[in-house]
């Protein structure tokens, strides 16, 4: 099945999303659709000498702004490259949306276009986290600032259907991020759907605290999107620091230059493995139809991992094993709402 990727989108549109795409269909044999001002896509099509790849183009005259409000964008650009590119996906013409664009107007769009799976209330942006005990999934990452405990109670179930499926983790340990590991501490929030997510048949752990993210002890993390937008980008924040604090002590003596030499194979694995570029983007769950949200900073190989990623959530049938796990727990559900 196509992909369809927003050419627009992003600090660096369309010259590096349409070479990400088009190393993407070279690479991996994906077929792909651009979505955006057909002119300015055929241009950088013809700089990639890309004429023999299975790479379409979608015209859309219009592009969502970085600084627009994501709603009113979406209802008045009909015409916009994240409008048609998802109503690509809505028709069947494409099983995944990719953009590095303005991620609040695709999440508003793929509620408006996509619609929601039977049980979801609010769809979720998914991240893997790389850790040293392996990747571990946070959900929600930024999609829901304001939830209810049975909002948390379906990011469990798509937590638990995502990380079967793509990560292939058989039985994964569910964790609620809090301030303790004890049921009383913690938010209204986190004390009332704790209890609740006991009933759910879930492998619920309990409550888990920041740390616990590297440690091995659950590979599921669920929280409301403004907790889990913050602890995800504390994250990138620190890997980043790292990698400059690891620059300025090799920069402090000749021998500490010559070591670097030496373990120069060792450091760039572990940039690579803390280099979202290499992850491509997350997904938005909860919605027909497979939604990745890229970086807006998104770079060629960024794209193409993005692109790669949305292949993987269709040929794993993560959409359906969401909308199978939801009827399969139904009768919880029913309990967790009314319990709100």
């Amino acid at each position: 099945m196509k992909i369809a990727v927003d050419a627009m989108g992003g600090d660096h549109a369309p010259r590096e999303v349409v070479r990400g795409a088009v190393q993407a269909a070279r690479e991996l044999e994906l077929p792909v659709i651009l979505v955006g001002r057909e002119n300015m896509i055929r241009d950088e099509l013809r700089s990639c000498r890309a004429g023999d790849l299975e790479i379409e183009v979608a015209h859309a005259s219009e592009v969502v702004e970085m600084c627009e409000i994501p709603g009113v964008a979406i209802r008045k650009k009909k015409e916009s490259s994240i409008r048609i590119g998802l109503n690509l996906v809505a028709d069947g013409k494409a099983s995944s949306f990719v953009s590095a664009g303005n991620s609040g107007a695709v999440m508003a769009g793929a509620l408006y276009v996509l619609r929601k799976i039977r049980g979801i209330d609010r769809p979720a942006i998914t991240a893997t986290i790389p850790t040293p005990t392996g990747p571990i999934v946070l959900i929600d990452a930024g999609a829901n600032v304001d939830c209810k405990p049975s909002h948390l109670v379906q990011f469990g179930f798509m937590g638990d259907a995502y990380a079967r499926t793509l990560l292939r983790i058989p039985h994964p340990r569910i964790g609620l991020l809090s301030i303790g590991q004890e049921e009383t501490k913690g938010t209204d929030l986190t004390r009332e759907t704790g209890p609740l997510f006991r009933r759910t048949g879930l492998n619920f752990i309990g409550n888990v605290e920041g740390r616990d993210f590297f440690t091995g002890k659950a590979d599921v993390f669920i929280s409301d999107g403004f907790v889990g937008n913050i602890a995800l980008k504390t994250m990138e924040g620190m890997a980043s620091a790292l990698g400059h604090f690891l620059k300025d002590e090799i920069g402090k003596s000749a021998l500490a230059k010559f070591g670097a030499v030496l373990a120069g194979g060792a450091i760039r694995s572990m940039k690579r493995r803390l280099d979202y570029a290499e992850y491509g983007g997350a997904p938005l769950l909860g919605v027909k139809g497979g939604v990745v949200i890229c970086h807006g900073s998104s770079d060629m190989r960024a794209i193409r991992n993005g692109i790669r990623f949305a292949g993987s959530l269709h040929q794993c049938g993560v959409e359906e094993e969401i909308a199978a796990s939801m009827a399969r727990g139904g009768h919880e559900r029913d309990n967790t709402a009314a319990a709100d």
